[in-house]
């Protein structure tokens, strides 16, 4: 199979989705790895890496795109790049197509084959290549959040962890599943009071028996993120239904009732986001503020730290990409039930349905 890497173009987005290791395993067997010259520099990787695995460099995207059968990508590709698309070439990337129409109606008319990390399932029902950067946005969120709640980033200006004699800051963790227990743990590892909340009471029961005192496990209602919202510090929204959009767990109305500088970290903005008033940002320009809350909705944070978040992603998808070059991806597919769950777009169809539901095409 011819295999092609191009440089990731979303705003400093500095992953890259193949390393020199994994070129040099695909190129051991026999398959062509095309990859464009500087795709790994933000990673560390230099294109003498990628041509001492046995990789053909490339001076641009158009010839990686025209030259290759399969793409393999980190993030969905932005609009520049749709004409780049060709019938039946396969897109092995994160598309998160439930949140964005022209995308999805670009790789409908496109008639290629897009596979979605974000819904290939393992046999347990889990999401493995959702994973490792769910771990690692989950982590993230904290860091962010502690840093947009000093005074000079335009916070209330609160220490997450608080000092002897004055108390910590309050966070609250909007869903249970990996991002939310990554951002638990971080919080209260800096000593923050902790209060994380789902509507699972087995993963509830499961997340109190894993966590520090400091974390209290609440069962999520209006009702209850109500109650949170005049004294909370940072909220972290962690909702994820896969491959559909996210649901709004806070209003804009409920919004009015959080303090003036404190902080939202919305993870599932790439599904649309848990907070109403959350739309995407970069990390160029990675925060406004909607009625007096500083809102952190960057759709990439784990493009931040491209070092830890590119070996975490391929270390994942790996496996998985030999499974498509070795066998061609309708056999593939349909040998691995977890795999034919990734396909959200073949030639021309919407073939998943939460993405069909999301964007009224059920």
């Amino acid at each position: 199979m011819i295999i092609g890497c191009p440089k990731e173009i979303k705003n400093n987005e500095n992953r890259v989705a193949l390393t020199p290791g994994g070129t040099l395993e695909l190129v051991r067997r026999g398959h062509t790895v095309y990859i464009q010259k500087t795709a790994g520099m933000g990673s560390g990787y230099s294109d003498e890496d990628y041509i001492d695995a046995g990789a053909t460099m490339l001076d641009t995207i158009e010839e990686v795109y025209a030259k290759s059968e399969t793409i393999v990508k980190v993030k969905e590709p932005i609009e520049v790049e749709y004409p780049l698309v060709r019938e039946g070439q396969l897109l092995f990337t994160y598309f998160h197509f439930a949140s964005s129409v022209p995308l999805t109606k670009a790789m409908i008319a496109s008639k290629a084959i897009c596979l979605a990390y974000e819904t290939v399932e393992a046999p347990n029902g889990s999401l493995p290549l959702l994973v490792p950067m769910s771990e690692v946005a989950g982590r993230m969120a904290i860091q962010q959040g502690a840093r947009y709640l000093e005074k000079p980033a335009g916070g209330i200006g609160i220490l997450l962890g608080g000092v002897p004699g004055v108390k910590p800051a309050k966070v609250v963790v909007l869903g249970g599943g990996v991002v939310g227990l990554q951002a638990a743990k971080m919080a209260a590892g800096l000593g923050a009071q902790v209060i994380l909340m789902d509507i699972s009471l087995d993963r509830l029961r499961y997340l109190a028996d894993i966590l520090p005192a400091n974390v209290r496990t609440v069962y999520s209602s209006e009702y209850n993120i109500r109650k949170e919202l005049s004294t909370v510090d940072l909220i972290v929204g962690a909702v994820l239904i896969p491959g559909a959009k996210a649901p709004h767990l806070i209003t804009r109305q409920m919004l009015s009732e959080m303090r003036d500088g404190s902080v939202v970290v919305d993870v599932a903005v790439d599904q649309g986001g848990c907070i109403e008033t959350c739309v995407p940002t970069t990390h160029e320009n990675p925060t406004y503020v909607v009625d007096g809350v500083v809102h952190y909705c960057v759709a990439n944070m784990p493009g931040a730290v491209p070092y830890t978040s590119t070996i975490a992603l391929t270390n994942a998808t790996f496996p998985y990409l030999l499974q498509l070059a070795e066998k061609g991806w309708e056999r593939a597919t349909a040998e691995n039930a977890g795999l034919a769950k990734g396909l959200n777009v073949v030639r021309g169809e919407i073939v998943y349905a939460p993405v069909a539901e999301a964007l009224g095409e059920a």
